[in-house]
C-alpha cells in the first residue's frame, strides 16, 4: 500500500501517533515509583494506568478491559474531555494521595480507586454520574462531583457525604467554568487541604451566562442542547470560592470579585496556605492571593499590570521554601521569579513551572531558537539546563525526581527518561506508539526582514526545477505554535506535500515563543499583521526555493488557522488562489469573553476591532475558490460562524463549498471523519489549483 492511501488512515487509527505514547506523569512522594497512562498499544484508544518501579519495571495497575464501556459517559465529563482536547478511552485522567499509593479515576460516570500496591481496582458505591474524582493526601477519602454537588466517599466505600449542594440547576459545586477550562487551562473546580480535612471549592453560578442551543439537524427528533456560552461582551459566570471543612463548616473566601472576577489558578501546597489568582476582565492586572482559611480572608501577595495584557502561565503560583514562585514579563523578557528576584536571564523564554520543593524549581523553557522547548532547573545554585538534545522538551517532577519527555527531529515519537536528583536513576519508560509510514523532510528556516519561524516540506519524491504549487498551513495565532523542531509535527505536512505541493507552515506574530513584545503585536487586530507575515515569508520563502509556483497558492487551516485561512482569500486573493477554512471564527462577536477580550476588547468598548477581524462584510469580496468544514456539534466555535458566512456569500451571489460534519465536535477524533478529511481537502485542492 502506498503512503498516498496508507498514512490518513494510519494517522486516524492512531489518533495522530499519539495512541501508545506515555502521558500524564505522577511522581510518587519517595520519587521511586512514577505512575503514567499508556495505552496497550499504538492503535487502541483505551489508555491504561501503569506503574514504573524503582527497579525498572513496567507494571499494569488497571487494564481498561475490566472496566466495562468506558464510552458511556455523562455529559459533564464529556465536555471536560473536550476542553482538555482529549481523545481515547479508559482511564484518560487520574489523580493520586501525595503518596501515590492510592489513586482515584472516572469511568463509565463511576467512581474507581486502585491501590497501586495491589493492583486491584474498585468500583465505589458513589453518586452516579460522577466525574473528577480526587483522593485526598492522605489516601482515606475521594471527593468527586455529582451533578450541582461536590460528594467524599471513603476510599473503602464507607462514610458517603455531601460537601456542597445547589437547589438551582444553574449554580454548581466543584466544576470549571466554560472560560476557566477553554482559555485558562484551569479544568477543576476543586483542590484537597494537605491533610485531607477540607477542601477549597469553586461555586459557579452561570444564571447570567447567554444559553446557546447546539442543534443536531441530522436527527431532528432529538432535541438541541442547551449551552452557557460566554460570548464576548457577554456576562461570565458568577465565580465564588469556599473552605468547606468535612465537619460542616464552610467559610467563603472574600476578594474583590468586582474588580477582578477570573480565577485564573488556585494551589494549595503542604505547609502553606492557599494561593489564588485572580484576573480583572480587560486581563490587564493579575493578582495572586495569600488565603487565610480560618477567616476567608485574602492579602495580595503580588500584583501584575500590563497596558495591553497579563499572561496567564501554567504551574505557577507555587512555593519553593517561603517564597512564591510565579512568571512574569517585564522589559521585554518573560523571567521566572522566586520572590522578588529573577532567577532566570533575560535571553531564555519561560513556558512553564513543572514543579516546585524547598530546593528548587523545575520549569521549561526556549533560548535563542524557538522551534526548540528545553526543561531546566534552578537552584541555589543557579540555572541548569536538564534536556541535552536538540529538539522539543517537556516534564514532571515531585520529589527530586524529573521525568523528561523529549521529542526531536532524528526519531518518530518521544523519548521518557527518570532522572534521579543527583543525574542518576536513569530508567526509561517505553512507548509502544505506532511507527509511521513515511519520515518527514522539512527545513526549518527563518524568513523575511522579521525572521519568521517557517518550515518548508517538499515532496519525497521532487525532481528540482519542477514547479509546485504552494498550499500554506498555518495556524497562525495566540498561544499555539506550529514551526517546533519535533518530527511528529511535519507528518501530515510531507503527506501533504507528497500528493504534489509545496507545504509552508509559518509562525507570525501574535504566536508565542519569542519575547512578549512579538506576541502583543496582535493587540486590538488579530487580521492585518497575521496576514501580511503569511505573505511575506510566501515571498521570502521563493527566494530560497525557485521550484515554489506562485501563481498557484493554496492556504487551509483548523480554528484560528481556518479564519486566516479565510481571511487570506477574501482580502488577498492576489495572493491565495484557494483556501480550505476548518472551523473558521468568522465574527468574533460569536467567540468566548476570555479569549476575544484579551486581543480585541469588547464590542462596546472597541467596536472598530470586531469590524476590521470580522469576515462576514468581505463576503462580496470572494473571487477564489474557497471550502469551509465544520463540526455542526462544535460547543467551541459555534457552526454559526460558517453558516453566517455562508449566507452572506450565498446572498452576494459568491459561489462556495460547505461540508458539514454531522455529530462532530471542535475536534476530529472519529476515524472515519479524519482519514477522509485530509483526502477530500487535497481533492479540493488539486482541482481549485489545477
Amino acid at each position: 500500500m502506498s503512503d498516498v492511501e496508507s498514512f490518513p488512515r494510519q494517522s486516524a487509527r492512531t489518533r495522530r501517533f499519539t495512541l501508545g505514547e506515555p502521558r500524564s506523569f505522577t511522581v510518587c512522594s519517595s520519587g521511586g515509583r512514577v505512575l503514567f497512562l499508556r495505552a496497550l498499544s499504538g492503535t487502541d484508544p483505551r489508555t491504561a494506568l501503569w506503574a514504573l518501579e524503582p527497579s525498572g519495571e513496567e507494571r499494569l495497575v488497571v487494564d481498561p478491559a475490566r472496566l466495562g464501556d468506558s464510552d458511556d459517559i455523562p455529559a459533564e465529563e464529556r465536555a471536560r474531555r473536550e476542553r482538555a482536547r482529549e481523545t481515547a478511552s479508559g482511564v484518560v485522567a487520574y489523580s493520586a494521595d501525595a503518596a501515590g499509593d492510592v489513586v482515584a479515576f472516572a469511568a463509565a460516570g463511576e467512581v474507581w480507586v486502585v491501590e497501586v500496591e495491589t493492583g486491584e481496582p474498585r468500583r465505589l458505591e458513589a453518586a452516579a454520574p460522577a466525574f473528577d474524582p480526587r483522593p485526598d493526601p492522605t489516601g482515606k477519602r475521594v471527593a468527586y462531583v455529582h451533578g450541582r454537588s461536590l460528594r467524599v466517599i471513603g476510599v473503602d466505600g464507607t462514610g458517603a457525604l455531601t460537601v456542597a449542594d445547589s437547589d438551582d440547576e444553574l449554580v454548581s459545586w466543584g466544576r470549571a467554568e466554560f472560560v476557566a477550562a477553554e482559555e485558562m487551562d484551569r479544568l477543576r473546580g476543586y483542590w484537597w487541604s494537605p491533610d485531607g480535612g477540607s477542601l477549597l471549592v469553586a461555586q459557579v453560578d452561570e444564571t447570567p451566562v447567554p444559553t446557546w442551543w447546539i442543534a443536531d439537524p441530522a436527527h431532528p427528533d432529538h432535541a438541541p442542547t442547551a449551552v452557557r456560552y460566554p460570548v464576548a461582551g457577554g456576562a461570565n459566570a458568577d465565580v465564588r470560592l469556599h473552605v468547606i471543612s468535612l465537619d460542616g463548616g464552610a467559610t467563603e473566601i472574600s476578594w474583590d470579585r468586582d474588580t477582578f472576577p477570573y480565577v485564573a489558578a488556585v494551589s494549595w501546597a503542604d505547609g502553606h496556605p492557599p494561593l489564588v489568582t485572580v484576573q480583572t476582565r480587560d486581563q490587564r492586572t493579575v493578582q495572586i492571593l495569600e488565603v487565610d482559611v480560618a477567616t476567608g480572608s485574602t492579602a495580595t501577595r503580588h500584583e501584575d499590570s500590563d497596558s495591553v495584557w497579563v499572561e496567564i502561565f501554567p504551574g505557577v503560583p507555587t512555593w519553593c521554601g517561603d517564597r512564591i514562585v510565579r512568571i512574569a514579563d517585564t522589559d521585554g523578557a518573560r523571567r521566572l521569579f522566586v520572590g522578588a528576584e529573577a532567577v532566570t536571564p533575560p535571553e531564555l523564554y519561560l513556558r512553564a513551572v513543572v514543579g516546585a520543593d524547598d530546593d528548587g524549581v523545575v520549569f521549561t523553557a526556549s533560548e535563542d531558537d524557538p522551534t526548540q522547548v528545553h526543561v531546566f532547573g534552578w537552584d541555589s545554585s543557579g540555572v541548569r539546563r536538564l534536556s541535552q538534545a536538540a529538539g522539543v522538551h517537556g516534564a514532571s517532577y515531585g520529589a527530586g525526581t524529573t521525568v523528561l519527555s523529549s521529542s526531536g527531529m532524528d526519531h518518530h515519537g518521544q523519548r521518557h527518561r527518570v532522572v534521579g536528583p543527583t543525574g542518576g536513576d536513569d530508567r526509561e519508560v517505553r512507548s509502544v506508539s505506532e511507527t509511521p509510514s513515511l519520515t518527514p523532510q522539512v527545513r526549518l528556516l527563518r524568513l523575511g526582514e522579521r525572521k519568521l519561524s517557517a518550515g518548508l516540506v517538499l515532496p519525497r519524491d521532487h525532481t528540482p526545477g519542477t514547479p509546485l504549487p504552494v498550499l500554506m498551513d498555518p495556524y497562525g495565532g495566540p498561544h499555539a505554535q506550529r514551526v517546533l523542531a519535533a518530527r511528529r509535527i511535519w507528518l501530515e505536512p510531507q503527506w501533504l506535500a507528497d500528493q504534489g505541493f509545496a507545504v509552508l507552515v509559518v509562525d507570525g506574530r501574535g504566536t508565542p515563543g519569542r519575547d512578549p513584545r512579538w506576541e502583543r503585536e496582535v493587540s486590538r487586530d488579530l487580521a492585518t499583521k497575521v496576514l501580511d507575515d503569511q505573505v511575506d515569508a510566501l515571498r521570502a520563502a521563493k527566494e530560497i526555493e525557485p521550484d515554489l509556483d506562485l501563481g498557484r497558492v493554496g492556504i487551509r487551516g483548523w480554528s484560528f488557522g481556518g479564519f486566516l485561512s479565510a481571511l487570506a482569500v477574501l482580502r488577498r486573493p492576489d495572493v491565495f488562489h484557494a483556501a480550505v477554512a476548518g472551523a473558521p471564527v468568522t465574527d468574533w462577536r460569536l467567540y468566548d469573553t476570555h479569549y476575544t477580550e484579551r486581543y480585541l476588547g469588547t464590542p462596546e468598548s472597541n467596536p472598530a476591532a470586531y469590524e476590521q477581524c470580522s469576515l462576514l462584510d468581505d463576503a462580496r469580496s470572494l473571487s477564489r475558490p474557497l471550502l469551509l468544514i465544520h463540526g455542526l456539534a462544535d460547543d467551541n466555535v459555534a457552526a454559526a460562524n460558517t453558516l453566517l458566512l455562508s449566507q452572506r456569500l450565498t446572498e452576494a451571489g459568491r459561489m462556495h463549498t460547505v461540508l458539514p460534519l454531522t455529530g462532530v465536535t471542535h475536534m476530529t477524533p472519529q476515524e472515519s471523519v479524519a482519514e477522509n478529511l485530509l483526502k477530500l481537502q487535497v481533492e479540493f485542492l488539486h482541482s481549485a489549483l489545477g
